[in-house]
């Protein structure tokens, strides 16, 4: 995909009403100019505008056809923005702000190998929902967080906090000597997620699609939990598997919560 030039600065095309309101919301791009279909109208598209002229960013009306070829898609629904290319974090930036709820104990997605825009952007769809503070992905084996992803988390990638990091496994010993528990979520491990207790500092490592957790990550985790399932197959992908682990966490701090230890 061939990046637009606004200036020196880089640009994307955000599509769709969520991520396009959600990056208004946020305020964490710079939203240069924003489309909307000449022949379609609704309330939710009313609102993006209403939110775009506050900010006193420019609107126009584009023909359907114009706004296909501005966003190389049919799954705009009318709204699209051009905006700086999405900025990462860095692992130093959490590590030095310190937690920032869960009675001082951190929550930290690892995703290893997943390769998927769809599945990214559930995962950090969910993630968001969950409460994770960071969700860290590797530089080489991993999706990017383009404007597909965005469209996919429903907007939510413009809220999460994502880092990207150049090595998995020296990641996983930082995150470790900052006293983290690092949990691998393996199809083969004995413990499953609901048997081990995981209210205490964590970063929960989800491999990709079809290959899991590479070996090497595996083996540097502090232990591996699996999710129980009924049939033969292994009928969770990437996402719900991790939807699974992090409300199964939410849960237990939340009942944590409510029953301080006597």
């Amino acid at each position: 995909m061939s990046n637009h030039h606004s200036g020196n600065m880089k640009t994307e095309i955000l599509y769709g009403i969520n991520p396009v309101f959600e990056a208004l919301r946020a305020g964490r791009r710079t939203i240069f100019e924003i489309y909307i279909a000449e022949d379609k109208s609704s309330e939710r598209i009313a609102k993006v505008v209403k939110l775009a002229e506050s900010r006193k960013i420019p609107v126009k009306k584009v023909k359907t056809a114009q706004l296909k070829s501005i966003t190389r898609t049919g799954q705009h629904q009318g709204v699209s923005a051009k905006v700086n290319l999405y900025e990462m974090a860095a692992l130093s930036d959490i590590i030095e702000s310190g937690p920032v709820n869960n009675n001082n104990n951190r929550f930290l997605l690892l995703l290893d190998n997943v390769l998927d825009p769809q599945n990214l952007g559930a995962i950090i769809r969910t993630a968001l929902g969950a409460g994770i503070e960071a969700v860290i992905i590797p530089k080489d084996r991993s999706a990017r967080p383009t404007p597909a992803v965005s469209r996919a988390s429903a907007g939510a990638v413009e809220h999460v906090c994502l880092i990207k990091v150049a090595n998995m496994v020296d990641t996983i010993k930082t995150l470790k000597q900052q006293g983290m528990w690092v949990v691998g979520l393996d199809r083969g491990a004995d413990k499953t997620v609901y048997s081990s207790d995981l209210t205490g500092s964590v970063a929960i490592i989800i491999g990709g699609e079809g290959k899991g957790i590479r070996p090497l990550v595996k083996k540097n985790c502090d232990f591996l939990v699996s999710i129980p399932q009924m049939g033969q197959l292994n009928s969770l992908n990437a996402s719900v598997a991790a939807a699974v682990i992090m409300y199964e966490i939410f849960r237990q701090r939340e009942k944590q919560k409510k029953e301080p230890d006597v």
